[in-house]
């Protein structure tokens, strides 16, 4: 069993190996961030956006599709990071050996799953952008704040994959990664202030809302998408830091202890 040691740049190694096998299949994987967002807007900011009409946000009148818009975006974020480091990091891990190989190097186990987990952090921020690239010719998005959605998609992505890596610590079998997409994924996406305001939840919701990530994902992304940067944002934002930097040591600890017995 190796002994502990501090984390170096070597971590970079396993990221850059992540990105060589992502270019081979790039072009497919392309296609999701660019058409999701399209057949989104087509289907809740046109269809649904008919009827509803505007939404009150930020003391003003919006359109439904700029509400949903950046909310399509946290929800990519979330996706994007969490199922990279679960089923893409628990193919890697089980199936493919890959982690196997890689620990016969110099690498830790630590170095791994950090890069492990800036790679997922790095595909949300390849999808956001791409996101940010189709919802802009709608003129969704408020240039130059709506850039702040990137280094916040970075952000999200370490909350998020490192969330994705402890259950794919404790998951013995890939088919269980269902129950923490049903308990934790599913719940998000509907009631994280996504497709209508937490406000119209009853008091209890709200409350119950409040606690999830992704709901201040959510704030933040509508915040920067709309050009609205202000000091009510500080809560999100440490809310999102403070999750990071729980997660991401214990995602560490908790690898090691599978990895290595």
């Amino acid at each position: 069993m190796r002994p502990y040691s501090p984390i170096s740049r070597r971590f970079f190694r396993v990221w850059q190996r992540n990105w060589i096998v992502y270019r081979q299949s790039w072009k497919i994987s392309f296609i999701p961030p660019l058409m999701e967002p399209l057949l989104y807007l087509l289907a809740f900011g046109v269809g649904l956006g008919g009827l509803v009409g505007n939404i009150r946000y930020g003391g003003a009148e919006i359109p439904y599709v700029r509400f949903i818009a950046p909310a399509l975006i946290a929800i990519t974020v979330m996706n994007s990071a969490f199922f990279e480091n679960t089923y893409a990091s628990f193919v890697r891990m089980y199936y493919q050996k890959t982690f196997d190989a890689m620990m016969a190097t110099p690498l830790t186990v630590e170095e791994i799953i950090l890069g492990e987990i800036i790679w997922g952090a790095t595909k949300a921020i390849i999808a956001t952008a791409l996101m940010m690239v189709v919802i802009s010719f709608f003129g969704l998005i408020r240039y130059p704040e709506g850039l702040l959605l990137l280094p916040l998609a970075f952000l999200g992505g370490i909350a998020f994959g490192s969330a994705g890596m402890i259950c794919t610590a404790i998951v013995p079998n890939i088919e269980l990664f269902n129950l923490p997409v049903f308990l934790f994924i599913t719940p998000m996406f509907l009631f994280g202030g996504t497709f209508f305001p937490v406000g119209n939840l009853p008091d209890w919701a709200q409350t119950t809302a409040a606690c999830l990530p992704l709901t201040r994902l959510v704030d933040l992304s509508r915040a920067f998408a709309n050009g609205r940067i202000d000091t009510g944002l500080l809560p999100d934002l440490a809310y999102l830091i403070a999750m990071a930097a729980a997660t991401l040591p214990l995602a560490l600890f908790k690898m090691r202890k599978r990895l290595i017995k």
